[in-house]
């Protein structure tokens, strides 16, 4: 069964003139990450490298292709964390880093601390030798156009958060059965400057635990953040359910408590997995076996045989 890594590209509603952008970016990162599974690597490098991919995709937001606060600014957060130790590390509110993943990264390998925020996070990533990147190159038409649109005076703003590409995230078992969760997000369209959601909250965003397995969540993060949803899941893993009915419950929880809508993936230290979303829409991704995995809508699996080219 191991090693297994899920990705998800964030859930809501995807146009369909980006589903295809979405889709083929989970799955080729994806095949990156469990790749490096194969060939020994850890479960930690294989959420940050899956991470890493979709934040450089800017069909996603994260990283480069994130969404704009008010101000038309991008401001985002990024969570990972290791089930061996618990050891995790967070950034939020950051602006001028292609890849918050690679820089939460860094918070917890290289300080005694498990989460950075927006001025204080850009001191450490200069003390590190993080390139610093002009705005600009994080934001794309797309972003711009939909931030426009939104601050128009007729706007809808259910269909302006319709083509919210969500946050993204990964979970993954490595073959010493050690799990991990990774999480980032440009955050939400048109936000108040300095909010900070979900994503970079353990319990929230994402939890990891070789006790019980890891999550990463994507959705509504006020209401996510309102159920600690990835931490939820994981305590009805611990009570002896599946994986997919774990997060089936969690977020049917969220639902009903607090009206809030979202997706997860969720893996168990056996490396049984799911890619499970009350969204309309939610790209995922998964490799286990030598097999690719994926969808978009509700009850949609493909497979696909992944070639081996470790030759």
């Amino acid at each position: 069964m191991l090693p297994v890594v899920v990705v998800h590209g964030g859930a809501g509603h995807i146009p369909k003139e980006r589903s295809d952008l979405s889709t083929s970016g989970v799955c080729s990162a994806v095949r990156s990450a469990y790749a490096l599974l194969q060939g020994g690597g850890s479960s930690l490098d294989a959420v940050v490298e899956a991470v890493l991919l979709l934040e450089n995709n800017p069909s996603f937001n994260a990283g480069c292709g994130s969404v704009l606060n008010m101000k038309g600014e991008v401001e985002m957060d990024a969570l990972v964390m290791d089930g061996k130790t618990l050891s995790s590390g967070a950034v939020s509110a950051v602006r001028n880093v292609a890849n918050p993943i690679q820089l939460a990264r860094l918070v917890m390998d290289k300080t005694s601390h498990a989460f950075l925020t927006a001025e204080g996070a850009s001191q450490f990533a200069r003390s590190m030798g993080v390139p610093e990147v002009p705005q600009e190159s994080l934001i794309t038409e797309y972003s711009r156009m939909r931030w426009k649109k939104k601050l128009a005076p007729d706007a809808n703003p259910v269909e302006c958060q319709m083509g919210k590409m969500g946050t993204v995230g990964a979970v993954a078992v490595d073959t010493d059965g050690n799990v991990a969760c990774a999480t980032s997000t440009g955050g939400m369209l048109n936000k108040m400057e300095g909010r900070v959601g979900d994503t970079p909250c353990i319990g929230s965003g994402g939890y990891a635990d070789n006790m019980s397995g890891a999550v990463s969540t994507t959705g509504h993060g006020e209401a996510i953040m309102k159920v600690t949803l990835a931490r939820h899941i994981l305590f009805h893993v611990e009570q002896g359910q599946s994986a997919e009915a774990a997060s089936d419950l969690g977020l049917a929880h969220m639902k009903s408590r607090v009206g809030g809508l979202g997706g997860v993936v969720t893996v168990d230290p056996q490396g049984n997995w799911a890619a499970r979303f009350s969204s309309r829409q939610m790209a995922w991704a998964a490799a286990q076996k030598d097999t690719l995995h994926y969808g978009l809508y509700t009850g949609e699996h493909f497979t696909q045989i992944i070639e081996d080219h470790r030759a």
